[in-house]
């Protein structure tokens, strides 16, 4: 069937289309997804905004911005600290604007005490990722802030003696980040995302109650985020006891993403989109695929719910997670050890349900899980 062009230098027609994956970049332009009417996933121009305004094209893919802070310990001695910022997505969001708003908090002023610069880790491998890392450290960084398992590793790599926060990591311990929770052991500290390990199960159970015709779960992960195969195990013993078949698919690449949305279509599969850079960079194009082959999808970031139509999920508060990264930025900036401060581990999970998709689907969702929602969107 005839494309309509997408805008995007080199994705004008269905050759391109298919090559183009989830999303590409040519020449000063980043390119989102869109999906055709035979299913397939189209790319469309779309202009990088930081803090509410627009910025080039050319800043935005070097990934790179540098927003100014300040803090009191730093205004006492007469100088800004530099705070380096290894982000999991391609560009600020909401979780950011929190951190910053948690620095503040701490007496921290933009532009007088404290400087943030930031590098983005969508799309890149492990290797990109640790040089990025550098970078921030060459460029004056006394302090690390990590986000995701991906980040955290990069930053371990690149340095052994600059403190680290992890905005959020899972299973640190398991993907050998800290000694342990207690006590971190090293120049690493922080938070997690999750409380354990079975969480993922948990998720299933939730995604059977919304969707009781579900028979296959297609988990999609990315096997270079460390940590996160750690989770399969319980994922599996709660499939088995639900009477579920839970796959496993790892994505490393915008062509396996395609390929497992594929699948999930063929196989009439719930899509279950686990952490990573990558699916968190494209989860509103795979929500919007799922949804249009009438597709359950289950997440532990619930901004992927709020934002990208996800139907249902279950995960702590993304916004307090960061601003509780800012602490720990504060109390080493002031003189604390990072070897000395436990991790923090989530103890309040939000159940989020996308009352709009599950009417698009046909689901009825039980009023007893809608009473249990921390929010509902309709």
């Amino acid at each position: 069937m005839p494309l309509r062009s997408s805008g995007c230098a080199g994705s004008a027609g269905p050759r391109a289309a298919r090559g183009a994956g989830m999303a590409r970049r040519d020449n000063n332009r980043i390119c989102a997804v869109g999906i055709a009417t035979d299913g397939r996933l189209l790319t469309t121009p779309r202009r990088a905004i930081v803090s509410g305004h627009m910025i080039s094209r050319r800043l935005f893919l070097a990934g790179s911005v540098t927003l100014f802070a300040v803090p009191l310990a730093a205004e006492a001695q007469g100088r800004i600290v530099k705070i380096g910022y290894l982000g999991a997505s391609a560009g600020p969001s909401s979780t950011t604007r929190a951190f910053r708003e948690g620095l503040r908090e701490g007496g921290w002023v933009e532009g007088q005490s404290i400087a943030i610069e930031y590098r983005w880790l969508a799309g890149s491998n492990m290797q990109e990722a640790a040089a990025l890392a550098k970078e921030l450290i060459e460029h004056g960084a006394v302090i690390l802030v990590a986000s995701g398992n991906k980040a955290v590793q990069s930053a371990k790599r690149a340095t052994t003696s600059v403190p680290i926060v992890m905005a959020y990591s899972n299973d640190p311990v398991g993907s050998g980040f800290v000694t342990s929770l207690a006590r971190p052991g090293q120049n690493v500290t922080g938070l997690t995302w999750d409380a354990g390990l079975e969480i993922g199960g948990k998720r299933l159970e939730l995604l059977r109650q919304v969707a009781p015709g579900v028979s296959r779960v297609m988990n999609i992960w990315d096997p270079g985020d460390p940590g996160l195969a750690r989770y399969w195990p319980g994922v599996t013993r709660s499939a088995e006891g639900l009477g579920l078949l839970a796959e496993s698919t790892e994505v490393r690449s915008l062509d396996d993403l395609q390929n497992a949305l594929t699948t999930a279509r063929q196989t009439r599969a719930a899509v279950f989109i686990w952490a990573g850079a990558l699916l968190n960079t494209h989860s509103k194009a795979i929500c919007d695929f799922a949804l249009k082959h009438r597709l359950p999808t289950l997440s532990p970031n619930n901004s992927h719910v709020v934002q990208d139509g996800c139907l249902i999920g279950y995960a702590p508060y993304a916004e307090d997670i960061f601003r509780r990264a800012a602490i720990y930025v504060d109390k080493i900036l002031r003189g604390a050890k990072p070897a000395d401060l436990p991790i923090e581990q989530p103890s309040k999970f939000e159940l989020v349900i996308n009352l709009k998709t599950a009417k698009a689907l046909g689901l009825t969702i039980p009023p007893s899980l809608l009473l249990r929602a921390d929010q509902v969107i309709e």
